[in-house]
């Protein structure tokens, strides 16, 4: 076999090792109810209970954050997440956790948020004022 063919060869090797490893290693989206069977690291998406109570003393310990969320299935849970209180966590529509669960907890090791958009309300009014313009 020529020298090239067995670099080829080699080469292909890698790549589908790359491909295999990159596929093994990305989380799933799932529900808490399945992050509780699997105990693997997942994305679970869902909203903030605002009504329930969240833990954060950075007096205390700054990097221990503690709140409720509903994912999408409506299942309700207890959030733990070892780093600071991200900012204007409260006005967020929307949350991505990835972790796992330990116990009846969930685990976060990040956290992402989807906060309202100040531009909704301008695009609206650009929009209303286009139509009326057109109607002239």
């Amino acid at each position: 076999m020529k020298k090239s063919a067995i670099i080829g060869i080699i080469i292909i090797a890698v790549a589908i090792g790359v491909i295999i490893s990159t596929y093994a290693d990305s989380s799933t989206y799932a529900s808490f109810a399945e992050a509780k069977e699997t105990q693997t690291e997942l994305h679970v998406v869902g909203q903030l209970e605002k009504n329930k109570a969240m833990i954060y003393n950075p007096q205390e310990n700054a990097n221990y954050f503690a709140f409720y969320m509903r994912d999408n299935k409506g299942t309700e849970c207890k959030v733990v997440f070892n780093g600071t209180k991200p900012q204007d966590f409260e006005k967020s529509e929307q949350i991505v956790l990835t972790g796992k669960m330990q116990g009846d907890e969930f685990h976060a090791s990040k956290i992402l948020m989807k906060c309202p958009s100040k531009y909704n309300k301008d695009q609206v009014e650009v929009k209303a004022n286009t139509a009326a313009q057109a109607k002239i």
